[in-house]
């Protein structure tokens, strides 16, 4: 099987990213332990830059804007890395009021720093949902999310 970036941050946000583990988990240790479970090194620090620019999103971010009558525009290589189904569900997500502008610029920003050319929606889910984990005052969205890409797992077995 062939692992990727995203493969480490699916196996990091299901097993290390609760509140308790976040804060007792040491990062070296967990790079060994991530290592221990067979991802590649380069995998892991991908996957930790990655991680690292979420956190800088949420330091450094100020609101995009506030009017859901606006539209955002992709550019060509976002286009192509999210396709129109990916763009469809974003929209949708902030007429729900799941996102704000903000929100749909950090998702954005992290579809874009993952490996694949495009996208899937089910990675795109993922993203939202690791996204929305690192905020706060988001719990109800997050739940709502969180059932969303529980319900597609689930599907998917049966």
């Amino acid at each position: 099987m062939k692992q990727t970036v995203f493969d480490v941050l699916m196996y990091l946000f299901e097993n290390y990213l609760d509140e308790e583990s976040a804060k007792q988990t040491d990062p070296e240790q967990l790079k060994v332990q991530l290592s221990d479970a067979g991802f590649q090194k380069t995998h892991i620090a991908k996957a930790f830059e990655w991680l690292e620019g979420l956190v800088r999103l949420q330091d450094e971010t100020t609101p995009v804007c506030h009017s859901n009558n606006t539209i955002r525009v992709y550019h060509e290589t976002e286009a192509k890395k999210l396709n129109v189904e990916c763009q469809g569900f974003l929209h949708f997500l902030e007429q729900m009021g799941v996102i704000d502008a903000t929100s749909r610029e950090h998702i954005i920003d992290r579809a874009m720093a993952l490996e694949p050319e495009e996208i899937e929606l089910t990675q795109l889910k993922w993203v939202v949902l690791m996204i929305l984990f690192n905020q706060s005052g988001v719990d109800e969205a997050y739940v709502w999310m969180e059932n969303m890409v529980l319900e597609n797992i689930s599907k998917d077995f049966h």
